[in-house]
């Protein structure tokens, strides 16, 4: 999901936070699914999906990371666009407790809530339930209700959304895991601050990666070609005051996976200065070492599948998400890795872009019967291991 046209992409001489100059480069990831998580209906359509570079990019004036490479030209967001991680009981008693904290602190109670970048309007809907309130949703890839499906209090556009929306009310606006795919966030919230105009009241929610987990903690496999930018708290908070925004919060959340911010329309305008902010020396830190560290975690993975694929042990992967498409990308390695599980049945039965490994439901185990199962996110690893035990199954677990 994008909320701005695809023709719009940022100059490489420029930060698209802060729009400075003194940009250092991270580490070259090259030929990666362009749009990983549009799946694909045979194998061969899955390899021959089309692949671009990434070039990973560091301001050093404002913390933000992106990729000097991107083309938003080559970006295309259809119906068949499939990232919904709410089939997860995990990650849906992450987004209830979420949307219960964001219902009682802002008094979210019959009021108007808009969504950019909606999906399928899976949060949308919780935020209506938990307090009676109306929602609409944009998203150029919305596929319509599913057969059947009632959605009292909500209307989806099927579309970017821009200025001409103005006219829709707002108390409340989020959006969600978008921003990153944004290459010009600045532009795109200067637009948002003039829809809200002189309306104070109304509060902005945006959560999004958070770098440092790609950095600090490793989580390689969070580098995608869709995710045009990385926040940083220092970034996310500077892209929304230059912009005209009172950041009111941010938070780490979901392990130190995501970023959260919260703001309203400032009353004075911000200076162009940036504010010194002392997790700038960390992050610089790690840009430093990321891509030493990043070459010696992709050795010791391909060394690592070697040694299952010498020993013939079936290994599977858990996790059909960006991190597995990435995970399978970088690794190259459809002789040791077959099969991946999902657990959103409409991805099952689909080939991993770039990869082409076949995306299976978890049943599927108690017939192939694995050795190894690698989990591409430790925050399901409970969840898993129940569904592994509930089986039968006992596997050797490891975590990419």
């Amino acid at each position: 999901m994008i909320v701005m046209r695809p023709s719009d992409y940022f100059s490489k001489n420029l930060c698209p936070v802060c729009n400075r100059k003194g940009v250092q480069n991270v580490i070259n990831i090259k030929q990666v699914p362009i749009v990983c998580n549009s799946l694909s209906d045979t194998r061969q359509a899955a390899l021959d999906a089309p692949l671009g570079d990434i070039e990973l990019a560091f301001c050093r004036q404002c913390g933000h990371v992106f990729n000097l490479a991107f083309d938003a030209q080559q970006i295309g967001y259809t119906e068949d666009y499939e990232n919904s991680l709410h089939f997860s009981p995990r990650f849906q008693e992450y987004a209830t407790a979420l949307a219960s904290d964001l219902v009682g602190r802002y008094g979210l109670i019959d009021k108007d809530i808009l969504e950019i970048g909606s999906g399928r309007g899976d949060f949308l809907r919780l935020l209506v339930e938990l307090g009676q309130n109306r929602g609409v949703g944009f998203d150029p890839s919305y596929p319509g209700p599913a057969k059947g499906e009632e959605l009292p209090g909500m209307t989806f556009v099927q579309d970017y959304y821009d200025q001409r929306y103005a006219g829709f009310p707002a108390d409340f606006i989020l959006s969600r895991h978008v921003l990153e795919h944004i290459p010009q966030p600045g532009a795109f919230l200067r637009m948002l601050r003039a829809v809200i105009g002189e309306r104070q009241e109304t509060v902005v929610f945006f959560e999004v990666p958070n770098v440092l987990y790609t950095l600090h903690d490793l989580g390689i496999w969070d580098l995608i070609y869709e995710h045009c930018s990385y926040f940083s708290a220092s970034s996310l908070a500077e892209a929304f005051r230059c912009s005209g925004f009172e950041v009111l919060e941010t938070r780490q959340t979901f392990g130190g996976q995501f970023l959260t911010i919260e703001a309203r329309a400032a009353q004075e305008k911000k200076s162009n200065a940036i504010g010194q902010d002392s997790s700038l020396e960390e992050i610089a830190r790690d840009v430093q070492t990321f891509a030493g560290n990043y070459r010696e975690k992709v050795s010791a993975w391909k060394k690592r599948l070697q040694a299952f694929k010498q020993t013939g042990k079936r290994v599977v992967i858990w996790g059909a998400g960006s991190k597995g498409i990435s995970f399978l990308n970088t690794l190259k390695a459809p002789d040791t890795i077959e099969y991946v599980v999902d657990i959103n049945p409409r991805k099952q039965g689909k080939f991993i872009s770039g990869a082409g490994q076949q995306i299976v439901s978890a049943a599927f185990l108690k017939t192939y019967q694995p050795q190894v199962v690698i989990l591409m996110n430790r925050n399901y690893e409970a969840e898993i291991q129940r569904q592994l035990q509930d089986m039968g199954l006992d596997v050797e677990i490891a975590y990419a």
